[in-house]
């Protein structure tokens, strides 16, 4: 199959899952039994405030009314106003969006350099101290939550030891850089704000490090898991036997082979940072993507619930669309 039409065929595909989410999403929200419109205006509203409140907001209509409404707005880029910041959905997205974005880079750079070096050293010195090192390191990872191990490194190494800042993107008397992307990293280099830039830098490297453990402990076992496999196979054996170094062997001939199930974990697990960064971003005062979601949930703000969701899930489809097309890259045999 060619390229483009795989890309294509793939991208016909995500339409579907993202048609199929919208449709769950929008059943799950108006089954609940409860009212955005008394969470918004109390419960001693008069009723002719509510009804025009739910006639401003259309959930007067009939069901499938609402959700053709819906599905036509979404295909013309409009997910709907939110209920509590009374602004489009998209750009609440926008401006929320790249705060989470930014955290999820940082933590999968930590997880794919990190992981990466523990599983290869575990499955080239297996049963020795480094692979117990890292079994433990990995099992701590998976099963310690996000909220308890960002508590933890707060408490040390800002309350004890006071090495590195608290909650929040900047310390408060450092001036913000010009927004243009959002991020502050970025935008602190654009605007040549170096003072923001390291000051960001320092506030990123705690958020990052809890939300990038579970991601390293997770690629670290699916690197030693692959390693072991394909040095197992015969043409590593073979090469060891002409007397090819151990560096060339292991680095390229074995990790470019053993690649393909770790550039899975990595996408699916970036799109997870993407998604599941909330315990993170409340725990360190982040105004990310997934703080919001949590907040539209608490006031029943349906457009923002719903346009979050499938915002999410479109990130998430893109980049397993994008780990599918990075395969072809890696392995030649996917091109076909």
């Amino acid at each position: 199959m060619k390229l483009g039409s795989y890309i294509l065929k793939r991208s016909l595909l995500m339409l579907l899952v993202m048609f199929g989410v919208l449709a769950i999403v929008f059943a799950i929200v108006h089954v609940i039994p409860a009212d955005p419109v008394g969470a918004l205006l109390g419960g001693n509203a008069p009723p002719d405030v509510v009804e025009r409140m739910k006639e401003q907001l259309g959930l007067n209509k009939p069901l499938f009314d609402q959700f053709v409404d819906y599905v036509w707005g979404v295909i013309h880029g409009n997910l709907g106003n939110s209920i509590q910041s009374g602004r489009q959905v998209i750009q609440d997205i926008a401006e929320y969006f790249p705060v989470t974005l930014q955290l999820a880079i940082a933590s999968i750079i930590i997880s794919i350099f990190l992981g990466i070096f523990l599983g290869i050293f575990s499955a080239i010195y297996r049963n020795r101290w480094i692979d117990h090192f890292s079994r433990i390191f990995s099992i701590l990872g998976v099963s310690m939550p996000v909220f308890w191990t960002g508590l933890i490194l707060l408490l040390v190494f800002y309350y004890i030891l006071g090495w590195l800042p608290g909650t929040g993107q900047l310390s408060l008397f450092v001036i913000p850089p010009e927004k243009i992307t959002g991020m502050i990293l970025v935008d602190s280099l654009l605007d040549g704000n170096w003072e923001a830039f390291w000051d960001g830098l320092r506030h990123l490297i705690l958020p990052a490090t809890v939300l990038g453990y579970a991601a390293t402990a997770s690629i670290a076992r699916i690197t030693r898991a692959s390693m072991l496999d394909v040095l197992n196979q015969d043409y590593i054996r073979t090469a060891k036997a002409k007397g090819m170094p151990k560096r060339i062997v292991i680095y390229r001939h074995a990790l470019k082979n053993a690649l393909i199930p770790v550039i899975t974990i990595i996408g699916l697990t970036f799109g997870g940072l993407l998604e599941g960064a909330v315990l993170t971003e409340t725990v360190f005062g982040l105004p990310g993507l997934g703080r919001y979601i949590v907040n539209a949930l608490l006031v029943l703000d349906y457009p923002a619930i719903m346009g979050g969701t499938l915002f999410i899930a479109l990130v998430y489809s893109l980049v397993n669309l994008s780990v599918d097309l990075i395969y072809a890259v890696i392995d030649p045999r996917m091109r076909v």
